[in-house]
């Protein structure tokens, strides 16, 4: 048995990590954090790395495509390795190999290997975050500290993508794009040793036998949705390979879910999805993944192309939904959620997403930031923030710790291909509104200028839409009344 390693004793403590349960949180909110913030600080970065490097617009898609492809496919599969096999040696071996991967993506003499060390971060990362979140799901039970650990991971999973642009901008303009990348080492190694340090392996005993057949329907299906999706985005939805990639998707993920019925240690335990309060967390996040996209994409659009800001005023722009997403994302964690539920919550934070998208379509070509943008961002913010932070924390509510890893697998899935959704559908509402301005008033003058806000515009509106629609479905699925205690007792140890 390993030094570090914690059996399961009658006479021992169930949590061998009580006592530093607090430095715990902070080794688990870096972690968030660096995933949080990689899906943006590439995008900043992408214009000074094409100019270095020499691609052509239609690969461009690969660097931000090869990260999703590999994340979104792997996630749950990644999540069941932290349960069989330990999740503190799966956060750190995370940690690290996102961190080797970043050091090559950084180095790049080439856009093939660019995209390659893109991929391999997408594999690392679907190993860190079901690890990261599971973790605090096992470390914090007692509800008023929960209610503090997951308003910290809710903070960082509603303002961490801001903070990428912010950042992204900062490292473009001061130092070189390639440092959008080498961040992630200084993130990445110093937590990397702090979990060795702080956490404890505890076997898992008896071990069940992997899902193969699930894995193999899981993993291939959630691709073939991902690259659907992406070739959508680029390609139109009609294109006859977008429609057999959504298709082979849709009948992998109908064949997992026929496996995962018959088989005796199921990848995913149908019973994490159906309950009630779980189940409207999982489409409460994956409905604010798909409409948030239109903000941190055509509103970055709207500051750099229509507003002529620079990549560092850009960031800063965003930096009062940041200020507001983490204001809520406490006060709703540590205050409210254990007094109404997620119900209320999840409804009103949709709601107030909504009126702040459906504020955005007041922007133009010469409208001002203080009185166009700004009350725009602070309500997303306050919306967002609301959302996650309640639908985070119901999402892993009640689950058994032997599948903890696989049902925070599947929150980082739903936010995946919420975003995957979203990206596909809005880019291609901006550039019917784009089109259809164009066509009825011709390219002359400003005509193109104003073109792409009516294109922006228009996915605000259909952003708008997502969150009014999430605030009635979740509102259909989600229970009022106090959070229910966890069905399984006291959890078993952390890394276990």
């Amino acid at each position: 048995m390993p030094r570090d390693a914690v059996p399961l004793l009658p006479d021992r403590p169930t949590d061998p990590h009580h006592d530093r349960r607090w430095l715990i949180l902070g080794v688990i909110a870096v972690a968030q954090l660096l995933v949080v913030l990689d899906v943006t600080i590439v995008n900043i970065a992408l214009p000074s790395a094409q100019r270095e490097l020499g691609f052509s617009d239609d690969d461009r898609q690969w660097v931000v495509t090869a990260y999703a492809l590999a994340f979104g496919s792997l996630l749950l599969i990644g999540g069941r390795i932290g349960d069989l096999f330990g999740r503190k040696w799966t956060l750190v071996a995370g940690l690290l190999g996102f961190a080797g991967a970043s050091a090559v993506g950084g180095a790049a003499p080439s856009f093939g290997l660019l995209v390659s060390a893109r991929a391999v971060q997408g594999v690392f990362a679907a190993l860190l975050a079901p690890a990261a979140l599971s973790l605090l799901t096992t470390t914090f039970t007692e509800p008023r500290e929960r209610g503090k650990a997951f308003g910290v991971y809710g903070a960082i999973a509603g303002a961490g993508g801001a903070f990428g642009l912010l950042l992204g901008g900062a490292l473009t303009e001061v130092l070189d794009w390639r440092w959008c990348l080498y961040v992630s080492i200084v993130f990445a190694a110093p937590t990397a040793v702090a979990a060795v340090r702080l956490l404890h392996h505890v076997p898992v005993a008896p071990r069940p036998r992997l899902d193969v057949a699930g894995t193999l329907a899981a993993s291939s299906g959630l691709f073939a949705v991902v690259f659907g999706l992406s070739r959508a985005e680029t390609d139109g939805w009609g294109e006859p390979v977008t429609i057999a990639f959504l298709a082979a998707g849709a009948i992998l993920l109908l064949a997992f879910v026929a496996v995962e019925r018959r088989v005796r240690h199921p990848l995913l335990p149908l019973g994490v999805v159906a309950d009630r309060n779980r189940g409207g967390s999982f489409v409460a996040i994956a409905t604010a993944g798909s409409g948030i996209f239109g903000l941190f994409l055509f509103l970055t659009f709207y500051f750099q192309t229509t507003k002529g800001m620079t990549a560092l005023e850009t960031g800063l722009a965003f930096l009062p939904m940041n200020l507001s997403a983490i204001a809520a994302a406490t006060v709703v964690s540590t205050r409210l959620l254990a007094r109404t539920g997620p119900r209320p919550l999840v409804a009103a934070g949709m709601a107030s997403a909504a009126l702040g998208m459906a504020l955005l379509t007041r922007i133009g070509v010469d409208t001002a930031y203080a009185s166009y943008v700004l009350p725009s961002m602070v309500l997303i913010g306050l919306g967002f923030g609301t959302t996650v932070a309640s639908a985070f924390a119901t999402a892993t509510l009640g689950i058994a710790p032997r599948d903890s890893g696989v049902a925070s697998a599947f929150v980082s899935t739903c936010q995946q291909i919420g975003g995957a959704v979203g990206a596909a559908l809005l880019s291609t509402m901006a550039a019917s509104g784009a089109t259809g301005y164009l066509a009825d008033h011709g390219p002359a003058g400003d005509a193109v200028r104003r073109a792409a806000v009516e294109g922006y515009v228009t996915a605000f509106w259909w952003a708008a839409a997502i969150f009014a629609l999430g605030a009635v479905v979740t509102g259909s699925l989600l229970r009022s009344g106090v959070r229910p205690a966890p069905e399984h007792g006291v959890p078993e140890p952390v890394a276990a």
